[in-house]
């Protein structure tokens, strides 16, 4: 391994922790920033020849629509040409967090030798920004001042395992650390639903691909890991849903109420369909290709 990588020992200032009622908290380095990435997301990861992507792409070999200056060459026509998987990825600020603090700015380009253990990092890091993601926006949720304490420091430890060297971050055992997060966000689902969910039924994991559920009630219902591909959600009420893992895979959610939902998250909403009635929670944004 090259001696010049820099270890990430220059930690960077603290994100400020959100506010409880803070639902407009934009979570701004959680948020993708290509212009400072390495084009993590077109190297590291692995494509498959589906519906989502026109050709079969290794772990670790570039995509050939990568550019020099780590842009895409086909951005602005992604869809058009085959690329939909690119549209709906979301590293949750992953990539600019790996490319200028784990590594300090020196790309793979600069310094071949860190290559693979910068793609290796890379996933470890994107699910832990996910985490904090979903932490941040729980501590927002007046609901849960009962835990507050408890998530808060869950958020430091999640934020401290991302501000290692390269080695400690790629060693992080991220599915344990997984696990006792989610016993947290469970909790926090639990107190913004009641007195909402009622009698209603528990549609965790739930098979509902194709579903019809035009207009269906669907407030304060768990549909956390649920198979909501290509179901008909137009007209729907989705407020304080927890949809956390929901897959949203081409759901038509036009005219859909999703304010107030919980843990929707980016990548969940570009994987959708949707129009201009659809209401969407403050912190996530309209997908242009919805017209």
């Amino acid at each position: 391994m090259s001696e010049k990588r820099p270890q990430a020992e220059a930690q960077p200032q603290r994100r400020p922790l959100p506010l409880a009622g803070d639902d407009r908290h934009d979570r701004h380095d959680l948020r993708a920033d290509c212009g400072n990435c390495f084009g993590l997301c077109c190297v590291a990861l692995t494509f498959s020849k589906s519906s989502d992507f026109p050709v079969n792409k290794a772990a670790g070999t570039p995509c050939t629509n990568l550019q020099q200056d780590f842009r895409c060459g086909i951005h602005q026509k992604l869809r058009q040409k085959g690329f939909s998987g690119c549209t709906v990825y979301d590293c949750f600020g992953a990539g600019q967090k790996v490319s200028q603090t784990t590594y300090g700015g020196t790309d793979w380009r600069q310094d071949p030798d860190t290559a693979r253990q910068m793609f290796d990092v890379f996933p470890v890091m994107r699910q832990l920004h996910e985490l904090l993601w979903y932490l941040t926006e729980a501590l927002t949720l007046p609901q849960t001042r009962p835990i507050r304490a408890e998530l808060q420091s869950a958020l430091e430890k999640t934020e401290h395992l991302t501000q290692g060297t390269p080695a400690t971050v790629a060693e992080t055992d991220v599915a344990a650390h997984r696990e006792d997060i989610s016993i947290l966000l469970l909790r926090t689902s639990e107190l913004v639903r009641t007195g909402i969910r009622q009698k209603k039924k528990d549609r965790r994991g739930a098979d509902l691909f194709g579903a019809r559920l035009k207009g269906a009630d669907l407030r304060g219902v768990t549909l956390r890991g649920a198979y909501l591909i290509a179901a008909d959600l137009r007209g729907a009420d989705l407020r304080q849903a927890d949809l956390i893992g929901a897959d949203l895979r081409d759901a038509d959610l036009r005219g859909a109420d999703l304010t107030g939902s919980i843990f929707l998250t980016q990548s969940q909403v570009n994987a959708a369909k949707g129009d201009a009635e659809t209401k969407l929670p403050q912190s996530l944004t309209r997908p242009a290709h919805w017209g």
